[in-house]
């Protein structure tokens, strides 16, 4: 029993549609990837409705050359839109542009050559294809972020609907004999038709994993990540310092913990403006951050108080850490907020036969009562409770 063709890409576009309807009734509130990956599929539902009507229209006229270029342009724009969404979703931040590219040389080089059966069906498969290729080359790089096997899915299905896309080109260009017509049963036509079918499925169900997959991340970021700072919250601070702990005592590698208290924080929120603290806020996240070595860690403790865990800080590397934030405050915060900004801070180390954070907690938050009580403005090491490590500037006082 031979396959209608017509049918097909009938039940196709059908599928299309009722994918693009999903995809923008389902995904809800949405970020740029899921953006494109509904454009996307729109875009490909649009395109074969456009190119099933262009069938309808007398052979080479006006209105077959209209719809067809549009109907070019839109399967391609959406395989343009998909491949950038896929990006996204896999963690790059600029998504390369050569998928968008290929549809507007592809959708022009397909308008110019339209008279050319021979050469059209050649042209839009074979840069169809193109598309098609770079988009497996997406997929298959090492994603940037945790992703799912759904990205094996699509690299499945789009190799076969690159293969059989490609090889309907030649067939087109160089054998139109044997393929003269859009809607002619030949074998490779009616693969076309079947592979175009299920890559349809598998885009859908891609996309939605792949939407599966971020709104996981931000859960995860949202569980373990400050909201306003965009450092580590207490918690999740807290279970990273348990595990370098006892990373520590087993290498028998020294461990530092520094605790921060803003000063007169609450001067700045009462004269300045709750804007104004979240703002200090900010910056003095991207302050401790900028002064971390690799493997140092940095929360929001609670309101302006943070805490930083200095990985193989002695106490020399320790102090380093606490001048370097303090030049930062020198040279920055004046620029930046428009006013000074300090802090005092209270340092501990973990000591042989300590076991417990708890305890190196205990006595850095000492230590930072200590350093309020002699004046702020400095930092007060546990270990030498005497020694107070002063900053080059008076703390904001309004």
């Amino acid at each position: 029993m031979s396959l209608n063709i017509a049918s097909l890409l009938v039940a196709m576009t059908l599928s299309m549609l009722i994918m693009a309807v999903a995809l923008t009734s389902v995904m809800g509130d949405v970020n740029r990837a899921a953006r494109l990956g509904q454009g996307g599929a729109v875009l490909q539902a649009t395109g074969w409705v456009l190119l099933l009507a262009s069938g309808l229209m007398v052979p080479g006229g006006a209105a077959d050359l209209t719809l067809s270029t549009l109907s070019m342009g839109c399967i391609s724009g959406g395989l343009a839109c998909n491949a950038a969404a896929f990006e996204l979703w896999c963690g790059r931040t600029t998504p390369t542009r050569a998928p968008a590219m290929v549809a507007v040389i592809m959708t022009a080089g397909y308008a110019a050559g339209f008279s050319s059966y021979a050469f059209r069906v050649g042209w839009a498969n074979g840069l169809l294809a193109v598309q098609m290729a770079l988009m497996i080359v997406t997929l298959v790089r090492r994603p940037a972020v945790p992703v799912g096997r759904w990205r094996w899915l699509l690299v499945v299905g789009l190799a076969a609907q690159m293969i059989v896309t490609a090889w309907r080109g030649v067939l087109g260009a160089f054998f139109t004999d044997q393929f003269p017509a859009f809607l002619t049963p030949h074998p490779v036509n009616v693969a076309f038709a079947l592979v175009t079918n299920g890559t349809a499925v598998l885009t859908l169900v891609g996309i939605l994993l792949a939407h599966r997959d971020e709104a996981a991340r931000a859960l995860e970021r949202l569980a373990t990540t400050d909201g306003l700072t965009g450092v580590l919250n207490r918690r999740a601070w807290l279970l990273a310092a348990d595990i370098e702990l006892s990373n520590s005592i087993r290498s028998q590698r020294a461990m530092s913990v520094l605790m921060i208290d803003l000063d007169y924080f609450k001067q700045i929120n009462d004269t300045r403006g709750h804007e104004a603290g979240d703002h200090a806020l900010q910056f003095f996240a991207m302050a401790l951050k900028a002064a971390c070595r690799s493997g140092d860690t940095v929360c929001r403790y609670g309101g302006e108080e943070f805490c930083v865990l200095l990985v193989g800080a002695e106490e020399d590397s320790a102090h380093a850490f606490d001048q370097r934030v303090r030049a930062y405050l020198e040279d920055a915060a004046m620029r930046e907020l428009g006013y000074l900004l300090d802090y005092s801070g209270g340092m501990a180390r973990r000591a042989p036969g300590e076991t417990r954070m708890a305890d190196i907690l205990r006595r850095a938050d000492r230590a930072l009562y200590q350093a309020k009580e002699g004046g702020r403005a400095r930092t007060v090491d546990a270990g030498a409770p005497a020694r107070a490590r002063q900053g080059q500037r008076a703390s904001m006082a309004g």
